[in-house]
């Protein structure tokens, strides 16, 4: 899918990650989280991250607490901006439609990636 004049390219890793944060059911996730609801990993999921948030699409915010208390490292959390939902929901919307007019054309697909 091509990038349009004001997102990202429309790859199936894009995609996975908008899906998962479209799909939270609290408006907002950490890394981890997205990497489970997408299926990816963290090494592939960070650069998305970054990118949408720099293009404005996501908003992020660290978690306030103390690691050392918690025994983990503290959570950066990123959720969707208003304009980003938006973009997103098109963006994967698109993504579906093609989905479904290749698995059309060719039935072997039904279930594949794109």
């Amino acid at each position: 899918m091509a990038a349009n004049a004001n997102g990202p390219k429309g790859t199936p890793q894009t995609v996975a990650v908008l899906r998962a944060l479209l799909d939270s059911s609290t408006g907002e996730m950490y890394g981890t989280e997205i990497c489970a609801a997408a299926g990816l990993a963290s090494g592939t999921i960070h650069p998305i991250l970054a990118r949408l948030e720099g293009l404005g699409w996501l908003d992020s915010r660290w978690e306030d607490i103390n690691p050392q208390e918690r025994g983990r490292p503290r959570r950066r959390y990123y959720s969707l901006s208003t304009q980003g939902a938006e973009s997103a929901r098109v963006l994967v919307e698109q993504a579906d439609e093609r989905r479904a007019r290749l698995q059309a054309m060719r039935p072997g697909l039904a279930g594949g990636a794109i």
